[in-house]
């Protein structure tokens, strides 16, 4: 039963809603619920987010919702609506852990209620928002301390006041899926890296990347003694012959019945790998525990034929659960770690792993593998510890060229949190692999601890994840880059933060590892997702369902001209140089001297953004060029102003006059 308090509060509610002749009262928990975006876990009604009676600060309440930060939703009125009441808290059920943040909008009064930062065990706050002649209200959820971890929310005895229709909850306003890259022309546009490191003595392998009707011939003058060119398919294979440290400078040229296209290359012999950030596909945010090699031989026929590799994607990875686990529903996943010589073994879904690799190689692509280097991965999984040096000879046999490398487990492992414990299952297999006569590309996934970014490269990483799953704040992308990219001193050729995977198009659920259902993403969010990702030189990998891309997708994640934002070889990484508001400027210093510049509208509601010059370090005249339209936009003087919509973004070319 309530408390005298929860009382107190009951009475407010009661006298704030006399004299509403006609009027009703809708409860929250009555709504749709489905409709609310949050980090973890559903929304429950009536209960908290684990299903436990809804308390904030030891008053118990019987209507309301239970939720989790970060996340929100949209409130679509007839504009008959009067109040939004409630009461908002962190749960007791926490135990002293947990935060968040409530802010609420109104298309009338743009921010009419902002909590602060909501602690646990502390009073909650009250909510008496005027709703009067509102169309649309807004609720967006944060995470206040920068992590989601116990941030159960409640929304106790929440309810809307209203005289006319009901509230109807929406995930975001509905928008029109506007393509906005157009379809790449008829003649050769070659794509992807201008730069491209291998180890001396390394197998090589790259398909030139490039748009336009095929057939299409390639060839490449100042191609290295040692590498051969296939013509018809634009595959360069071998291995350089010259194992002198040196860099090659090429020419990649490609010719259809319709014109010519050529584009320099420039291969460098050395000791550092991906010197433009690594792109490609992962299973994971798809399929989970479901991966087979049938579904990934599928992932490298559909990059081939759906034009992603055309445009730079190379990499087919797949991440946890190719290992055999003790216990499973799949059968087929069970059975021992490893055979009587120690050797991994893969589940009874991959029979062959060389024959895999030699699929993917085929037609010009990578694979790539995941692994832990505690005894199991975070599914449960055969881990590396103890075997490290033995897998990785194995990975290189099979032929992979890019490891994931999961902390996971590894905490059961390391004595403690310090810096030298956090960096030494990364010091052996990076030490390890540079010993190998095959390149593989390193990606540290172990969350951003010890500050990472500070360390990756010297411990032989190419690129370290900043942050924790994606797939658990993805409503909060835009937070989660603005993080990321707070990191970029630390970012270069061959280093790179990754701020996870590209999470649209059809995606599952990584609170409930669902089937992919569509991304819970507007439209201009992908754009604004895509854009930031390439602002902050991250690695490109599509973690979607690859039989469902749709035109859509594609378009995000195909325009050459935005990916070639994300590869510009100057590897420098774009972050925030100014913000007004709702308004964010992002800059980006590219290769030969341009910027790539970022206008974004954090704001739920269309609102004009300046870009003056003096806020991205410029002056004088400056061409500006709309790279997802692909369109130029003129010359301008000392600024430039555009609308842009609801969490959308205008991402330009500036190149001086």
């Amino acid at each position: 039963m309530k408390t005298f308090q929860a009382c107190v509060a009951g009475l407010v509610f009661f006298f704030s809603m006399a004299g509403m002749a006609g009027s009703r009262t809708v409860w929250l928990d009555q709504l749709d619920l489905a409709q609310i975006r949050q980090g973890w876990g559903k929304p429950v009604a009536n209960h908290s987010v684990v299903s436990m009676p809804l308390r904030l600060n030891g008053t118990t309440y019987e209507r309301g919702v239970g939720s989790h930060a970060p996340g929100g939703f949209h409130v679509m009125l007839d504009g008959n609506a009067e109040r939004f009441q409630a009461v908002v808290g962190i749960d007791d059920e926490t135990i002293g852990r947990g935060s968040a943040t409530v802010k609420i909008y109104t298309d009338k009064g743009g921010l009419v209620f902002d909590s602060g930062v909501l602690k646990p065990n502390q009073a909650p706050q009250q909510i008496d928002v005027d709703i009067r002649g509102v169309n649309r209200l807004v609720v967006i959820v944060g995470s206040a301390d920068n992590a989601n971890a116990y941030d159960h929310l409640d929304w106790a005895d929440a309810r809307f006041i209203v005289a006319g229709a009901d509230p109807q909850l929406v995930s975001a306003p509905p928008e029109e899926k506007v393509i906005l890259t157009p379809k790449p022309a008829r003649t050769p546009r070659i794509n992807g890296p201008r730069v491209y490191g291998v180890r001396p003595g390394s197998p090589f392998l790259y398909r030139i990347p490039a748009t336009g009707e095929r057939p299409m011939q390639f060839a490449v003058n100042g191609l290295p003694e040692g590498l051969k060119l296939d013509p018809n398919t634009g595959i360069i294979s071998g291995a350089i012959s010259d194992r002198t440290p040196k860099t090659y400078e090429t020419t990649l040229m490609a010719q259809n019945a319709h014109g010519k296209a050529e584009r320099p290359f420039r291969i460098v012999v050395g000791e550092t790998l991906a010197l433009t950030p690594p792109m490609g596909w992962n299973h994971w945010y798809a399929h989970y525990n479901n991966v087979t090699d049938k579904m990934m031989r599928q992932t490298a026929d559909i990059m081939i034929s759906s034009g992603m590799a055309d445009v730079g994607y190379a990499y087919v990875n797949i991440d946890d659960c190719w290992m055999n686990t003790p216990k499973h529903a799949d059968p087929l996943r069970v059975g021992p770690f490893r055979d009587q010589n120690g050797e991994i073994l893969p589940n009874k879904h991959f029979p062959d792993m060389n024959a895999l690799t030699d699929y993917i190689h085929a037609k010009g692509l990578k694979a790539g593998l995941y692994t832990s280097p505690g005894p199991t991965t975070c599914a449960g999984f055969a881990g590396s510890y103890q075997h490290e040096e033995q897998d990785a000879k194995t990975f290189a046999r099979w032929g992979f060229d890019f490891l994931k490398y999961d902390w996971c487990s590894y905490g059961q492992i390391a004595k403690d949190d310090s810096l030298d414990e956090l960096k030494k299952p990364y010091i052996l297999m990076g030490g390890i692999l540079e010993r190998l006569d095959r390149d593989i590309v390193l990606n540290l996934c172990q969350y951003g601890m010890g500050d990472v970014w500070k360390w990756g490269s010297e411990v032989g990483g190419h690129c370290w994840r900043t942050a924790g799953d994606l797939g658990f704040e993805l409503s909060q992308y835009h937070d989660v880059a603005s993080r990321n990219a707070e990191h970029w001193p630390y970012a270069h050729p061959g280093a790179w933060n990754d701020p996870d995977y590209l999470l649209i198009g059809a995606v599952g659920d990584a609170s409930t590892l669902s089937k992919p259902i569509p991304c819970p993403l507007t439209p201009n969010e992908q754009y604004a997702y895509m854009s930031l990702w390439c602002l902050m030189a991250a690695p490109l990998f599509y973690s979607g369902d690859m039989p469902s891309l749709d035109e859509f997708t594609l378009n995000v994640l195909c325009n050459p001209e935005v990916i070639d934002i994300d590869q510009d070889p100057l590897g420098k990484q774009g972050y925030c140089v100014a913000k007004n508001g709702d308004a964010e400027i992002w800059r980006k210093e590219l290769e030969g001297g341009a910027v790539a510049v970022g206008m974004f509208n954090r704001g739920e509601f269309e609102q004009p953004v300046t870009l003056a010059w003096k806020d991205v370090g410029l002056n004088g005249k400056q061409r500006l060029r709309d790279l997802w339209r692909q369109s130029d936009l003129g010359v301008f003087d000392t600024q430039f102003t555009a609308p842009i919509p609801r969490h959308g973004v205008l991402l330009l070319l500036v190149t001086q006059e």
